[in-house]
């Protein structure tokens, strides 16, 4: 009695603001199933021209009371999605989770690090990369990708606020349950999640999950520690992006605990 089906909801982003935490912490979910891998259908158009239905058989089997769900963090920063996901689906509902820009830039950072590292590739610190010629480096990708405002302005250009719930992942981390409430309201499912399927791991430093008799944590990559970075520098980027903050907290009618 299962299909395959399209997604009715999808997490779009933003990239290390905790997508992976969102999809693990809402598989718990009875009515949700969610793909296991970042599909990247809608960002990369190597994907996209394979058409809908390589799309429909990355999915999980799923009854007809299930919502199926994709994360790919690469879609809020992209030009084309917003308008291919309304093609798809014109009243789809949407997952934005955020955390404070200035924290993502730094995480996007530590990713990039590790991975050069493991790679062994040269690697260059923080403020290096930051700054150019005594001026912040704007141009930087894990910049470019803080810029709330901007990306937003794409998705209200095919989407109604009323279909993108935006979830705080700094919250998120710090304490899932209410945020995942919220999303269960917004989703119009029963509310199932509870606080009994968490519990903090004190070596990790955050909540992992409980569910079927089982315990798990999200991959060791998650919640590396990040650089000391330099206050000078740290004042630099939160002043670029108060004012981008501000008119992101208008856009969306919601002011966040950001610097």
């Amino acid at each position: 009695g299962t299909t395959r089906q399209i997604p009715q909801t999808i997490i779009i982003g933003v990239r290390k603001g905790g997508t992976r935490a969102l999809l693990e912490m809402l598989d718990i979910h009875p009515n949700i199933v969610v793909a296991a891998t970042e599909v990247h259908f809608f960002d990369w158009d190597e994907n996209y021209v394979k058409g809908i239905d390589w799309y429909r058989n990355l999915m999980p089997f799923s009854y007809g009371n299930q919502i199926t769900i994709e994360k790919t963090p690469g879609y809020f920063t992209s030009p084309q999605a917003p308008g291919r996901i309304h093609d798809m689906n014109s009243s789809i509902k949407l997952l934005l989770i955020l955390r404070d820009p200035t924290e993502r830039v730094i995480s996007d950072y530590t990713q990039v690090y590790y991975n050069r590292v493991e790679s062994h590739k040269p690697v260059q610190l923080f403020e290096d990369i930051v700054i150019k010629n005594g001026a912040l480096n704007t141009k930087y990708k894990a910049i470019q990708r803080s810029l709330y405002d901007v990306h937003m302005e794409k998705w209200l250009k095919h989407f109604s606020l009323d279909q993108i719930h935006i979830v705080d992942g700094n919250t998120l981390i710090k304490d899932p349950l209410p945020e995942l409430q919220k999303v269960e309201r917004f989703l119009n499912l029963p509310s199932r999640i509870m606080a009994s399927n968490f519990y903090f791991n004190q070596t990790k430093g955050f909540y992992c999950i409980r569910s079927d008799g089982r315990e798990r944590c999200l991959h060791e990559s998650k919640g590396r520690p990040h650089p000391l970075v330099n206050n000078t520098v740290l004042e630099q980027l939160y002043s670029y992006f108060r004012e981008h903050n501000a008119k992101f907290y208008r856009m969306v009618n919601h002011s966040f605990d950001w610097h």
